[in-house]
């Protein structure tokens, strides 16, 4: 690495349990009047959405509470138009990777349709391990294209100014949420360790984000109210999101895009598909930046081969997927052989795949990788 580059965000980010109590506070002191909620279903019967209802009081002017996966435009079309009747000046995200997407697109598509006034700030309160709240990047799935497609956005102005982490928001997330997220978090820690435009920031986050999830996933899998785990895991799908933030994703996030956005397979599903294949196919240029994740993952180096490492690494993370029952073949998160070849030509047409460590000349590279998933 002979010289890089990277944009940085001005965010405020509270890490704490309880940390849900200072947002009133928090948006007090940054002087927002009128705020829009997107989230969903589960953080209504959870019962946070009336705890953020009593904390903003009359601040809290709108509420869309029924996000569907994937960020579906059709969605984002009635968001905003929630959002301009309600005049609001900035929009709060809570829940996982689509609430917080969704707040994105909503302050994105105002700050297009206005663009002589102020830029809408994004509040991110993540309840997942998604790793979003910390990133200037949202997918939003273009449902009237046929097949669907979902591409990327990527501005700073959508980078959250205000995160708050609360470790006792994750106590009731599901094992397979908190399986599949995490593994997500996980995949941002590889990618970023692997990018083309990497530096030392994102790769010391990386490398530290990669242990605590090793030290804690499991933990929080088995035990979802153990709060130390949930507290160290949270820890390690920021700093997962942190170190993804200033740098290209490449060939595993890309696919995982185009799984989610085409055969709608969720976006952590993919990931425990996907994750240990993207590895093995870029081991060849991208071993010796991922030796320092097989480490922080407790992998004996001891003078082993690259390529074995990497092996033994992909091996690792197999054996914890399966250990919290996720999916680990396409066919189970229901697609179909079919469909493959149509995928992987998406898939090659994707600029995130195509910003891969590791070069992609053609679509029967990702097709061969595909049917080894399949």
């Amino acid at each position: 690495m002979d010289g890089f580059r990277y944009i940085s965000y001005a965010q405020e980010v509270i890490f704490t349990p309880g940390a849900l109590a200072q947002l009133r506070e928090a948006v007090e002191r940054s002087g927002w009047q009128r705020l829009m909620l997107c989230t969903n279903h589960s953080m209504q019967v959870q019962g946070y959405v009336d705890t953020v209802k009593s904390a903003l009081g009359g601040r809290l002017v709108a509420v869309f509470d029924h996000v569907q996966p994937h960020v579906q435009d059709v969605q984002v079309d009635g968001a905003l138009a929630l959002a301009l009747e309600n005049q609001m000046d900035a929009v709060i995200g809570m829940g996982g990777g689509s609430p917080i997407g969704m707040a994105k697109a909503v302050a994105y598509a105002m700050d297009t349709t206005m663009p002589m006034r102020p830029s809408i700030p994004v509040i991110a309160i993540p309840t997942t391990y998604a790793g979003s709240e910390m990133t200037a990047v949202y997918g939003i799935t273009r449902s009237r294209e046929k097949p669907p497609r979902k591409v990327t956005v990527n501005d700073p102005k959508i980078a959250p100014r205000l995160i708050l982490y609360d470790p006792e928001l994750t106590l009731d997330l599901p094992p397979q949420m908190t399986a599949s997220t995490g593994v997500n978090a996980l995949a941002h820690c590889i990618e970023a360790l692997y990018s083309i435009t990497r530096h030392p920031a994102s790769t010391a986050a990386a490398i530290r984000g990669v242990g605590h999830i090793s030290n804690a996933l499991l933990r929080c899998y088995r035990d979802g109210k153990d709060l130390e785990a949930r507290t160290e895991m949270l820890i390690g799908a920021h700093l997962a999101g942190w170190s993804l933030a200033s740098v290209k994703m490449g060939l595993h996030h890309g696919l995982c895009h185009v799984l989610g956005g085409t055969a709608n397979v969720p976006h952590g599903i993919a990931n425990s598909i996907i994750l240990p294949h993207a590895i093995r196919f870029n081991a060849d240029a991208t071993a010796p930046q991922l030796l320092p994740a097989a480490e922080a993952m407790r992998i004996s180096l001891n003078g082993t081969h690259p390529w074995v490492a990497m092996e033994t690494l992909v091996q690792k993370i197999s054996e914890l997927v399966g250990e919290m029952q996720l999916p680990q073949r396409l066919r189970d998160a229901g697609v179909k052989v079919s469909d493959l070849p149509d995928l992987a030509q998406l898939g090659f047409q994707n600029r995130t795949v195509q910003n891969n460590p590791k070069p992609i000349t053609e679509s029967a590279q990702i097709e061969a990788l595909l049917r080894a998933a399949w």
